[in-house]
């Protein structure tokens, strides 16, 4: 696949602005989608749509489909990133009700608005549009492990849903800054929305999970950089699989690990303790070598978002001292953020 087929396999175009969908979601982890395009393409979203079993809110306007078309929004996206990725019978009345106002729909679920029969009736009587987002590019191919040009860097985690799309984001960002050539690389639902394009890694078959992910950051100039969104973790008893193969396929030259402080056990798989910071450090770096032997850790993304700013600059500091990297929380940024997008580039 050429660089020029790789870039088209990335494309998408969505319809925004956006009626965020919170179904009945009950802990924000798993509203995450929702709270990433809030967060991040804030002047694309009008308005949330919640059933009442739902506990979280974003914060917007709450409207009824009808109102948020009247102000603007163009399609109503599923903003639920459950485990197992099903679309709820008990959401089916509020996408109906969407379509029936004029909006598109847009889900990154595994479950496939193509595949469910009512959704695509509806749709096609009212000329409206069923986006899937996690459905990868055909004719991937077998990854090769070849090095190739360009500088790459990759979040990774102690755990699921708490920081690798955020810091990866906020990385590209700061890099960008210093005048230095970059791109986000989304590799989830959410991130490919905020980009307008990416892979879904998670829903590539898994023998070619490190050739997507070659496709996804093809070989660029040498002082070219790519900031690649983590997905998983090397630990999990589940997504194991697609975390070392986004590693092994992108070679990273650099990973920056993300870590929630105080999560002791695995969202949804609470059976499992997470690891340490040092543990993923080690792992990911024994592993990521394989494909690149000189990649290297450029410092530990902290989600302190639980945290009082006092306890988080406490927190930052301690950790960078222990680790003897640098430490930061890039949604709270400062020097501490300013220091480590600086050894990540060094």
């Amino acid at each position: 696949m050429s660089e020029s087929d790789s870039a088209a396999a990335r494309a998408i175009e969505l319809p925004f602005p956006y009626l965020l969908f919170l179904g009945d979601v009950e802990d924000k982890g798993h509203a995450k989608t929702a709270f990433g395009l809030r967060d991040w393409v804030p002047e694309k979203c009008v308005a949330e749509l919640a059933l009442p079993a739902a506990q979280v809110s974003t914060g917007l306007p709450a409207m009824r489909p009808a109102e948020a078309k009247a102000h603007g929004a163009r399609s109503l996206v599923i903003g639920v990133a459950a485990s197992g990725g099903a679309i709820k019978p008990g959401w089916m009345p509020s996408l109906i009700e969407a379509l029936e106002a004029g909006l598109d729909l847009v889900s990154g679920m595994h479950s496939r608005m193509a595949d469910i029969p009512l959704l695509v009736e509806t749709a096609q009587r009212l000329g409206r549009k069923l986006i899937d987002i996690r459905v990868p590019p055909a004719n991937l191919p077998v990854g090769t492990g070849l090095k190739r040009s360009g500088r790459r860097l990759l979040t990774v985690g102690t755990d699921c849903a708490l920081g690798k799309k955020y810091t990866a984001l906020a990385l590209a960002r700061g890099i960008a800054a210093r005048g230095v050539a970059c791109d986000f690389r989304a590799t989830g639902q959410t991130g490919i929305m905020i980009a307008g394009g990416g892979m879904p890694m998670d829903a590539v078959v898994a023998d070619f999970e490190a050739g997507a992910a070659e496709v996804l950051s093809p070989a660029a100039a040498d002082d070219h950089w790519d900031v690649i969104e983590g997905q998983g973790l090397l630990f999990h008893p589940s997504f194991a699989a697609v975390s070392l193969g986004l590693l092994h396929g992108s070679q990273p030259d650099v990973i920056v690990v993300c870590h929630e402080p105080g999560r002791h056990r695995m969202l949804g798989s609470e059976d499992f303790a997470t690891p340490s910071i040092e543990e993923a450090i080690e792992l990911n770096l024994r592993l990521g070598s394989r494909t690149n032997p000189t990649i290297r850790c450029g410092g530990v993304s902290l989600n302190t978002s639980e945290l009082s700013a006092d306890e988080a600059e406490a927190m930052i500091a301690a950790e960078s001292k222990r680790l003897g990297l640098p430490v930061a929380d890039p949604v709270r940024g400062g020097a501490a953020f300013e220091r480590l997008v600086d050894c990540c580039l060094s």
